[in-house]
């Protein structure tokens, strides 16, 4: 890094000028921001940091002093050099989103190309990379009101991103979303730091974020306090996660956590859809690349969501990837969209049912998938077997260990292949049960 990307050089911005209710936002601010940095402007509401970064996007008139972008004086460009410098060069992501109502998310994220004058085609193979890249592309034909808050916030830095700006400007992205949509979208910014080598400049007063930029500019009272250069970056892992109460859980949720390393509290609820719709992925799927699998999971999500069903599911996994949908063949997707209906069924059943008839319906299933050849004093140790696994008496493992062990000690004398398959499928079905 050389020559600095942005130059703030003794930077005033005074509201109300000579009368009785002047402001005075900043005071003798200078700054300056290389190529390929992540920086942050760090203060409490009100100290100035989001009138510097307006004043560095050249959306805030100085009162004095000098803003310097790309090696351009703002105060001295065109008025078509700053249309340009807008539309081109930088980016904005703002806490309240402005993503357009009446506007699909894939009108939203094309619209800067609208402005350009781009052909339609062209403009909306480029929005659907992004909604690819940010997994959001199963929500392309809906409006922001039926996204939520972390869902529009990722369409808003698609939309930031469409004309490939080298800087992105920040105010406060993530103050209106919960914990985790905040992770998300800081970690977005990061890699678009660290792999896309944009700038990225963010404001914020919370000091959670701080880790993530290479250096931090602290404000107060309308001026720059101090800086601070992150030498050594914490990992996303290295943050502290409050520890899991196993004490408070239902036993069915010890049992199932066994099992599933990942899955915690936060995701019980509606959160638990996108760790099924992930677990259900990785179970069925194993030849399909990496960007086939995170698209099908987001189409996933909606049918399990029941946003869509079976048939909408079933086109978005067929169509192409260049148009949004995750550009698999109709046969696998027909065969995937059958074994998630016949699980989805089967935790239903289970949910409803007695546990007699669940544990039938489940040896019927589970003989059908895996070609098992069981007689009837088989089928009647299994189907015991399931039910203690469907009043949670037993876990997975003990599941497993049951089929495997041989009959003469009260097992089901299975290989120990076919008892690992079919205590990992019991399990994804009683995680689909769960809500």
């Amino acid at each position: 890094m050389n020559d600095p990307i942005i130059q703030v050089n003794h930077l005033k911005v005074i509201y109300n000028k000579g009368k009785q209710n002047e402001v005075r936002s900043l005071f003798d601010v200078s700054v300056k921001i290389y190529p390929k940095e992540y920086v942050i402007i760090y203060g409490p509401s009100g100290c100035g940091k989001s009138t510097l970064l307006y004043s560095m996007s050249g959306l805030q008139a100085p009162t004095e002093g000098q803003v310097i972008v790309e090696g351009r004086d703002l105060s001295n460009i065109s008025k078509k050099d700053m249309v340009e410098l807008h539309q081109t060069g930088i980016g904005m992501i703002f806490q309240a989103f402005y993503l357009i109502a009446s506007l699909s998310v894939l009108e939203n994220v094309c619209l800067p190309k609208v402005f350009r004058g781009e052909p339609k085609k062209e403009r909306q193979e480029d929005g659907i990379k992004l909604l690819h890249r940010f997994s959001i592309v199963e929500q392309a034909k809906k409006f922001p009101s039926e996204l939520s808050g972390g869902q529009r916030q990722r369409v808003s830095i698609a939309r930031s991103l469409v004309n490939n700006p080298q800087i992105i400007f920040a105010d406060e992205p993530v103050g209106n979303l919960d914990s985790e949509s905040s992770e998300n979208v800081m970690r977005i910014l990061k890699e678009l730091n660290e792999l896309d080598k944009k700038t990225i400049i963010l404001v914020t007063h919370n000091p959670d974020h701080l880790h993530y930029a290479d250096r931090i500019i602290y404000m107060k009272d309308g001026k720059v306090v101090k800086e601070e250069v992150n030498k050594e970056k914490r990992p996303i892992d290295a943050l502290n996660v409050p520890e899991v109460n196993y004490g408070e859980l239902s036993n069915e949720l010890k049992l199932l956590m066994r099992t599933f390393k990942n899955l915690s509290l936060a995701q019980i609820g509606s959160l638990m859809v996108p760790f099924k719709a992930n677990q259900l992925m990785s179970h069925i799927l194993s030849e399909l690349s990496h960007e086939q699998v995170q698209t099908a999971e987001g189409y996933l999500k909606e049918f399990l969501f029941k946003n869509i069903d079976a048939e909408t599911l079933f086109k978005d996994l067929d169509m192409k990837y260049e148009a949004g949908g995750a550009d698999w063949n109709k046969r696998r997707a027909q065969s995937f969209i059958e074994r998630v209906t016949a699980i989805t069924e089967l935790s239903g059943i289970i949910a409803k049912k007695n546990e007699t008839e669940s544990s039938e319906a489940l040896v019927g299933y589970l003989t059908r998938l895996f070609k098992l050849k069981l007689d009837k004093e088989t089928e009647k140790i299994v189907a015991s077997f399931l039910r203690l696994r469907i009043r949670n008496k037993i876990d997975r493992e003990e599941l497993e260990k049951r089929l495997d062990a041989p009959k003469r000690i009260g097992g089901a004398g299975m290989h120990s292949v076919t008892a690992d398959k079919i205590s990992r499928e019991v399990e994804i079905i009683m995680l689909m049960k769960y809500s």
